[in-house]
This record gives structure tokens, C-alpha cells and sequence, in this order.
């Protein structure tokens, strides 16, 4: 991808259009792997009984993924940053293809949950890369709002197309099919990316932070595993032993980043409320979102007796939202600015969740759909403004760590949200169906299936029929959609509390990456808003690299940043996964505004 300087203001020509191409490369990969969070849920009947799968088996099918993937984000969004991004974006794709191919053709439940930790892997080198290169990529500050209002307009999309997918391929293949839909995806994407998509890296080249990484990836499992097995008991000795694990090595953690020389997160970026502000609104947003479509989902198919594919296809006016109003919150931010929106976008998260939380065992479709429509303009609102928050207030060159950051907050929110609402809706559902039960003669096994799975209960008293069937699904229903709407009310008191901590943290507007290396804000004009010097006169030092993108260690002060200039002004320079340092031009500074060729020579 070549870069050639062109004048402040200029319309970006040629190959500066292509920036387009690689958001489109970028959302491709994202929708494969948060596809593949939910694709997988509508297989599960299927694969408990073509690979005689238990319950326990069933679970951890899904949250292997997602251990591996969240355990690993920090870290692997690190090693982009030092070793190039687009090669990190590379080396997933293709991990994620081979483990998807191999999960298609597991012969046994264990197998699969082996495939589908490797899969989560590849996940965890993807996802920070997607981010990490449109911060890259698109320097201009109102395209990158833009882009990043795209990107996640095609999260939430995902979310709600991977079960019609996923019903649509077991109405006509067989289960391994929902792994095999990944490979063309992976195909296009990594040729696109070979040829579209530039290289960058953080131009420091900083050592490799390993006791950072160990102390991350450990702790993080800690903290999701026990949040996951939290559901099915919070007071157990093993999941209370997790979170302690967690505890500990998750303020090491902290401890050790502060001190060394070379840390892999920067804590003070923390610091900036910007910053910590829109990463505490995603991860209550994810806590909301994802705790009550894992809730939703059972309400359609158990209560309400759609099909999956009839459930996923009644989610769709969701995604719909998303695509049309998160590309406006951008367009929205620039009038009102990011406070605003965001708080906005909570309130209206909240009170979809309220709406929802009036649902019983008799409502109809059209109640649903006005609760997940308002719902949807909410989490439309909230995530490109927060997710640009996070990445606008970060040094470029620490684009991949800051991405894993937002990627963390998200993937812990959800695991929250899903253990926290479950146990909540538990709490009321699990009594009524044990009372109506109880001096029945109903198996040990039956019976704990129906306290557990509200699809079991329904199944059982399909089996059962009669006045005893009867009684037994009237129960179940009732019971889960009641539990159901106390867990929304929760979820909806934490997108409350998220819009008050954003109304008073949240800055209104702020200067593009006011993180710097050493993570103090500045309050001055960035260079791109200074006077230019006169002629002849020395130019500032600029206070931090080109945007991350030069490889090779070229002196962060040969040149002004770029921060807030338009896209093409200045030239990048684009390394490789090697890191080999671009090869014609020596070590040296180049001249200021000489066009330097994008791939280094």
C-alpha cells in the first residue's frame, strides 16, 4: 500500500481510497470471530447427541473459546504492537481456519473442546489487530469515528446473524457445517489482507514484557473460568479459590507493570478518564447486551416455541438498528460530543431492558421486538463513541494494547452478564419448577435437567403430557419469563449506573490521543493544530511516534505527529511481522518531507 505526501487538506487519491478496503477486510475478520461466539449455541442439541455429549461437556464446548480468548487478548494485542500487526492478523486467520476445519471433523465432545481452545487462540491475535489497524490506518479523526462506527455496527450485527446462520446450516448440513462456514471467510480475508492491508508497529520495538504476559494470561483465565462456573454456585470453594487466584495475580499484575521500564499496558493510561470512563461503559454495556440475548435466546425457543432459526431470524430487526444507527452516532458525537451520546445511549439500553422485563409466557412477538429495537438504539449509541474514546486517547503506536483493552472489557462484561442475569432468573426459576416436581415420579437425572434448562423442562412435560405435562410447562414458563424480567431489571440498574459514571467522567470532548508514551494527558494543541514554524527554522520535537506505523526505529522526534491531520498528509512506513528494519534508506532520520515508499525499502 503505497503513501505519497500530499498537501494539508487534499483529498486522499489512489491508494489512499484503498484505507476503505481494508475496514472492509477488518470487518470481515471481526464478523468471523464474533460469529463464532454465537453460531455455535444453536449446534449444541445436535452435538450432544451425535457425540453423546454431557451437560457439563455442552458448556465447556462454548466457553473454551471464550477462556482462551479472553485469557489472551492483552497479550497477544502486546505482541502485535511489537512484532506487526497485519502478520498478527495473518498468523490468526490462518489458526482459526485450521482449528475450525478440525472442529468440523471431532469424533468425540473432548475433541471439539480441544479445537475449539485452539480456535479462541486464533481469536485472541485477530480481534486487537482489527482495531489496532483502522487506528492505524485512518488518522484522520472524524473518518476514524467513522470507521470504528462501522466496525462496531458489524459486532452487533454478528451477534444476532450467527444463530440464523447457525439454524439455516443444521436445517440442511450436518453440525460440523457451523465450523466449515469459517474457511471461506478466513480464505478471502487473509488474500484481501496480503494485498491490501499495510503493516504497522510500535517503532520503540520494546522487549517483550514475559512476566507481564504470564501474570495477564493466568490471572484473566482465573477470573473467567470462575466467573463462568460462578453461575452454577458463587459460594463454591473452587470458584471462590479462582477468583482469589485472580485477585493476586491480577494486582501483581498491576504492581509489576507500574514498575518495569518496558511494560506491556501502561497503567497511567488509566489515568485519563477518557480512557477508563469508556472501557467501564462497554463493559457494562456487554454485561447488559449478552446477559439478556443468553436470556432471550431460551425465552423465543423455549416459551415462545420458535425453532433457532425461527429465534435467530426474530433477532435480526436488532442487527438491522445497529447497522443503521451506528454509523449515525458518529455524525452524532461531532454535534453533542461523546459525553452525551454515551450516557444517552445508556439510558435507552436501560430502558429497552425495562420493557423487556414486562414479558410473560403469553407475550407476543411484537412485545419482544419493541423492547429489542429500543435496546438496540441504545447499544448503537454506546459502542463506537466508547470504543473511539478508547482508541483516540492512546498513542498510535500502542494501538494493538489498547484495542486488547477494549476487547478485555467487553469479553469479561459478557461472561459477567451471562453468569450474573443466569443466576438471577436461577433464583426465581429454580424453586417453582423443584415445588412443582416435588412427589412427582420424575428420574433424578429428569429432574435436575428441568432445574437447570427451561428447554428441558418443556421437552419433559412434552413427554410427560396430560394434566401433569401441562402443569409442569405452565410452571417453566411462567417461572423462567418472571426470572427472566428481575434479571433485566438488573441489567438495566447497571447500564443506570454506567451513564451516571460516564455524565461525570466522561470528557464532552478531548484532543485525540492524549496518551502519550509516558501516558500523561496534554492540555495544549497537538502538533497537527499548531502554526506551522517558519522557514528555516527547526521544527518541534513531536511528542510520540508517526502514528506507530514507522518500523525499523526511526527516532520518535525526527518528525511532528500526526495525530488529527487528514489521512495521506503525512507518509507512513510500513514494516513486517520480522520486524526488519526497511532496507535502502540506512538507520538514520529520513528528511521531513520526503515520500518514503509504505513497504520500508
Amino acid at each position: 500500500m503505497q503513501t505519497t505526501t500530499a498537501p494539508p487538506g487534499a483529498a486522499a487519491t489512489g491508494s489512499d481510497r484503498r484505507r476503505w478496503v481494508v475496514l472492509g477486510v477488518m470487518c470481515l475478520s471481526l464478523l468471523l470471530i464474533v460469529m463464532d461466539n454465537t453460531i455455535v449455541n444453536v449446534a449444541l442439541p445436535t452435538l450432544q447427541r451425535d457425540l453423546d455429549a454431557s451437560t457439563s461437556q455442552l458448556q465447556w464446548v462454548v466457553d473454551s473459546y471464550i477462556l482462551v480468548f479472553a485469557g489472551l487478548l492483552l497479550t497477544m494485542g502486546s505482541l502485535g504492537d511489537r512484532f506487526g500487526r497485519r502478520g498478527a492478523l495473518a498468523v490468526g486467520l490462518t489458526i482459526m481456519g485450521s482449528a475450525s476445519v478440525a472442529s468440523a471433523f471431532a469424533t468425540s465432545a473432548d475433541h471439539l473442546i480441544a479445537t475449539r481452545a485452539i480456535m479462541g487462540i486464533g481469536a485472541a491475535l485477530i480481534m486487537p489487530a482489527t482495531l489496532s489497524i483502522i487506528t492505524n490506518v485512518f488518522t484522520d479523526r472524524r473518518e476514524r469515528a467513522q470507521a470504528i462506527a462501522i466496525w462496531s455496527a458489524t459486532a452487533g450485527m454478528a451477534v444476532a446473524i450467527g444463530p440464523v446462520t447457525g439454524g439455516w446450516l443444521l436445517e440442511h448440513f450436518w453440525w460440523g457445517s457451523v465450523f466449515l462456514v469459517n474457511v471461506p471467510v478466513v480464505v478471502v480475508a487473509l488474500v484481501l489482507g496480503q494485498l491490501f492491508v499495510p503493516t504497522s508497529r510500535d517503532p520503540s520495538a520494546p522487549r517483550v514484557d514475559l512476566v507481564g504476559a504470564v501474570l495477564s494470561i493466568v490471572g484473566l483465565v482465573a477470573l473467567v473460568w470462575a466467573i463462568i462456573e460462578g453461575a452454577h454456585g458463587w459460594t463454591d470453594p473452587e470458584v471462590l479459590g479462582a477468583f482469589g487466584v485472580a485477585a493476586v495475580l491480577l494486582t501483581a499484575f498491576i504492581v509489576w507493570e507500574r514498575r518495569t521500564r518496558t511494560p506491556m499496558l501502561d497503567m497511567s493510561f488509566f489515568a485519563n478518564p477518557r480512557f477508563s470512563a469508556a472501557s467501564g461503559a462497554l463493559m457494562l454495556t456487554f454485561f447488559a447486551m449478552m446477559g439478556s440475548l443468553f436470556l432471550l435466546t431460551q425465552f423465543l425457543q423455549s416459551v415462545l416455541g420458535y425453532t433457532a432459526l425461527q429465534a435467530g431470524i426474530r433477532l435480526l430487526p436488532m442487527a438491522g438498528v445497529q447497522m443503521v444507527v451506528a454509523p449515525l452516532s458518529a455524525k452524532i458525537v461531532e454535534r453533542l460530543g461523546s459525553k452525551v451520546v454515551v450516557t444517552t445511549g445508556l439510558l435507552f439500553g436501560a430502558a429497552g431492558l425495562l420493557l423487556a422485563s414486562r414479558l410473560e409466557a403469553s407475550a407476543t412477538y411484537g412485545q419482544v421486538v419493541v423492547a429489542l429495537i429500543v435496546l438496540a438504539v441504545g447499544l448503537a449509541l454506546v459502542m463506537p463513541p466508547a470504543t473511539e474514546s478508547i482508541m483516540g486517547s492512546l498513542p498510535p503506536a500502542k494501538a494493538g494494547v489498547g484495542s486488547a483493552v477494549n476487547d478485555t472489557t467487553r469479553e469479561i462484561g459478557a461472561a459477567l452478564g451471562v453468569a450474573v442475569l443466569g443466576s438471577v432468573m436461577s433464583s426465581t426459576y429454580r424453586p417453582r419448577v423443584s415445588d412443582a416436581i416435588a412427589g412427582q415420579p420424575v428420574p433424578a437425572e429428569a429432574a435436575t435437567a428441568i432445574k437447570d434448562q427451561v428447554g428441558a423442562a418443556m421437552e419433559i412435560a412434552q413427554r410427560l403430557g396430560g394434566a401433569p405435562g401441562r402443569a409442569l410447562a405452565d410452571v417453566a414458563s411462567s417461572g423462567f419469563a418472571d426470572g427472566m424480567g428481575r434479571a433485566f431489571i438488573v441489567g438495566a440498574a447497571a447500564l443506570v449506573v454506567g451513564a451516571v459514571l460516564t455524565a461525570v467522567y466522561l470528557p464532552a470532548r478531548a484532543h485525540d490521543h492524549e496518551g502519550r508514551a509516558g501516558g500523561a494527558p496534554h492540555d495544549g494543541p497537538t502538533p497537527a493544530d499548531a502554526a506551522p514554524p517558519a522557514a528555516g527554522a527547526d521544527r518541534p520535537a513531536a511528542a510520540g511516534p508517526v502514528g506507530g506505523d514507522i518500523d525499523g526505529g526511526r527516532p520518535s522526534g525526527d518528525r511532528p505527529s500526526v495525530d488529527g491531520d487528514v489521512d495521506g498528509v503525512r507518509p507512513t512506513v510500513h514494516g513486517d511481522l520480522a520486524g526488519d528494519r526497511p532496507t535502502g534508506g540506512g538507520d538514520g532520520p529520513a528528511p521531513v518531507d520526503a515520500p518514503v515508499p509504505a513497504d520500508g525499502r
